[in-house]
């Protein structure tokens, strides 16, 4: 449907005059409004995303860090049909296999966006747990989570790239209309898992520095991590634990009890 409706409007637009007017109808029209709304789409998932992290990681500067994988996942699939269009038109390889961002090749980025992140969530989640619980400093909590997070990364990933495998292949009926969708993952996956593992560790050290000097500057701004939890039987300011109201009351029944009490 994408390749007719541009075959149809470069043809309109080469011999129809310019006071002549015309616009498409049906499931031309209706493939157009779909395509419209696709960027919107895209961005609405970005904005989704940064919120659920935000919410989970309770910050505003780790979110950006996961998600500062995803354009060069989008970057990997715009090359991966890029080749395949380029081939396709000087004849290194079959004109079948030409393939453009189309709406599957869409859907196919779309999709990049929940299978790349999780990378980056791997080695930030151990990073930030090293910090907290073990008192590492951002570099060295980083580089122990690329150490022993790469393997669970290169086992998903490679278990993503067989899963869509079949699709790239176009593999059945109606699969080559498809194939633009696997070739757009599978082009991001691969290049997104090179530069993630460079480029994460890279980005979640400076992201830490900003954050130190955020927390110098305004000093009231603090993390709820670096401050220790309130006790339910700390300290007071007048000396002695705090008392829930049951040891105050045996305590109370004991002082009667003793000689000389009132």
């Amino acid at each position: 449907m994408g390749e007719a409706v541009d075959a149809v409007t470069h043809a309109a637009e080469e011999v129809l005059p310019d006071a002549v007017a015309y616009s498409f109808q049906g499931t031309a029209r209706a493939f157009q409004s779909s395509v419209a709304g696709l960027g919107m789409l895209l961005l609405m998932a970005v904005l989704v995303i940064y919120i659920v992290l935000g919410i989970l990681y309770e910050s505003f500067i780790h979110p950006i860090t996961i998600l500062s994988g995803l354009p060069s996942a989008g970057f990997g699939a715009l090359l991966a049909l890029w080749l395949f269009h380029y081939a396709a038109q000087n004849g290194y390889i079959s004109r079948q296999l030409d393939m453009e961002l189309n709406l599957y090749g869409f859907v196919g980025v779309i999709m990049l966006i929940g299978i790349v992140k999780k990378n980056a969530i791997m080695m930030i989640d151990f990073a930030i747990e090293a910090q907290r619980n073990d008192g590492k400093d951002p570099a060295e909590a980083i580089y122990e989570g690329c150490v022993v997070r790469f393997r669970p990364i290169m086992m998903t990933t490679a278990a993503a790239l067989m899963g869509i495998l079949p699709i790239a292949i176009g593999h059945g009926a109606g699969g080559s209309s498809r194939r633009p969708l696997g070739v757009a993952v599978a082009g991001g996956l691969i290049f997104s898992q090179v530069v993630t593992l460079y480029l994460t560790p890279v980005l979640y050290i400076y992201m830490e520095k900003f954050r130190s000097l955020v927390g110098r500057l305004l000093p009231g701004r603090r993390r709820a991590t670096q401050e220790p939890a309130p006790a339910s039987h700390g300290p007071v300011a007048g000396g002695g634990p705090v008392q829930s109201p049951i040891a105050r009351s045996s305590s109370d029944l004991s002082d009667l009890g003793r000689p000389g009490h009132d």
